[in-house]
């Protein structure tokens, strides 16, 4: 008699379903709060980064101030926010991406030992990418500028800490310095793969 008045009532369901959809619920509203914001990050440090990009390939260039605009424009959006920035220098488009020119005996697409290439940006090694790392360039060259940004997001849950770990974003900007010069020729050298 007791057990099936138990079974039968009702009372009190509304609390148990609650307390089942709740937090699901609030994961679900974590989670499009969480992506959302990366995606108005990613958006906002990729226009900074091109403003950036684009103030400091004029010739009165100030790399610094255009590192600091980018995270000056990015940290309302991702609060604790660190940049790390990279410019590396081509001489032309053509160069972007590309390895230095060797001889490949083997045809291994790997500068192997004794064979020999053409030191074109004249560091004293082979590289797989011929461009001048932490470069902002002369007249005339092409920037790679690339920036990483790391944060924490700002809804997570903190039971959950690998899930909602520091997120990072990262934006590129390619552009040509201003002809405010004649380019400079790095030139080139004959070595011999190690």
């Amino acid at each position: 008699m007791i057990a099936r008045r138990l079974i039968e009532d009702r009372e009190g369901a509304t609390i148990v379903e609650f307390a089942i959809v709740v937090p699901l619920f609030l994961m679900l509203l974590l989670g499009i709060m969480d992506v959302g914001q990366m995606v108005y990050g990613k958006s906002v440090l990729t226009g900074a980064v091109h403003r950036a990009a684009r103030s400091a390939s004029l010739e009165t260039r100030n790399t610094s101030e255009a590192d600091a605009s980018v995270l000056d424009a990015i940290k309302p959006v991702l609060p604790g926010v660190t940049i790390k920035t990279s410019r590396t220098s081509y001489y032309d488009f053509a160069d972007v991406g590309r390895a230095e020119k060797w001889n490949d005996k083997n045809a291994n697409a790997v500068c192997d030992a004794g064979e020999t290439y053409t030191d074109e940006n004249r560091n004293g090694q082979w590289d797989q990418d011929v461009g001048q790392k932490d470069s902002s360039g002369s007249a005339n060259d092409v920037i790679v500028y690339k920036v990483t940004a790391t944060f924490k997001p700002v809804f997570r849950v903190p039971l959950l800490p690998k899930l909602w770990g520091d997120r990072t974003l990262t934006a590129t900007a390619v552009t040509k310095n201003q002809p405010f010069g004649n380019q400079t020729s790095y030139g080139a050298a004959a070595g011999s793969c190690p």
